[in-house]
């Protein structure tokens, strides 16, 4: 069966064209010719259905998209999903990360500088890239947001409508608070929006982890296992992304 190819075409609406990187791709290497069908997204919850048309320069390609139909993408997860993370050092590790949970299901990807964070800036474009990558392998019509580095204290002071956790590793006595955490899964409420916080490789100190549920956010643990920073933050969005199309 050949292969499928979703297109990204963010200002669709207001110019039927396809990308810069995705008209170049189109028309240079899988040599899209006039009247070919085309199969695209804006990123913002609809797919759309024509014929190309190709145009423009050799070393400046264009793809214009001649729509026939427009249909409304309906999101299989019922309520946002969001990860707030501190990026590891080798980067590598979050941009797999972001793909990863991309292709899951996600809606929001966030990064904090925190005590004990290895890396104090994100490119937000290349992640974004990625992100649009990710979002059309997987035949999504939903771009999840990419965020550029803010400060922890700043983060958890801003208004989130739902749920709110924190995941780390200490135990709720070296926190001062004799409550236990509970399991991410069975915290997540389907219809009501997420957001989990993941730390660094060394932690939150134990003073962001009380400055956060001063703040309104709840401790989870993700399991038994101790997980690396990009794995825990995959598997929060993999059990929010679970516990809510159960």
């Amino acid at each position: 069966m050949k292969e499928v190819h979703l297109f990204y075409a963010p200002d669709i609406e207001n110019r039927a064209a396809l990308s810069e990187d995705d008209a170049a791709h189109a028309v240079r290497v899988l040599r899209i010719r006039e009247g070919e069908r085309l199969w695209a997204t804006d990123g913002c919850g609809h797919f759309y259905e024509g014929t190309a048309s190709p145009g423009g320069s050799g070393k400046h390609p264009e793809c214009y998209i001649n729509i026939e139909r427009t249909e409304e993408w309906q999101r299989p997860w019922p309520s946002e999903i969001h990860v707030a993370v501190a990026p590891t050092k080798n980067i590598d590790r979050i941009e797999w990360m972001i793909e990863k949970a991309t292709e899951v299901g996600a809606d929001g990807f966030h990064f904090l500088r925190c005590a004990n964070s290895e890396r104090r800036v994100v490119k937000a474009d290349r992640l974004e890239k990625i992100v649009v990558s990710a979002m059309k392998q997987s035949h999504k019509a939903l771009k999840p947001a990419v965020e550029d580095m803010t400060g922890f204290s700043d983060f958890i002071q801003r208004p989130f409508e739902g749920d709110k956790f924190i995941a780390h590793c200490y135990a709720q006595t070296d926190i001062g608070d004799g409550g236990e955490k509970i399991f991410l899964f069975d915290a997540v409420r389907r219809d009501v929006p997420t957001l989990v916080l993941i730390g660094p490789e060394g932690d939150f100190s134990i003073e962001e982890v009380r400055a956060a549920q001063a703040a309104g956010f709840r401790p989870v643990t993700l399991g038994e296992s101790r997980l690396r920073t990009e794995t825990a933050a995959l598997m929060a969005v993999a059990y929010t992304h679970l516990k809510k199309t159960l």
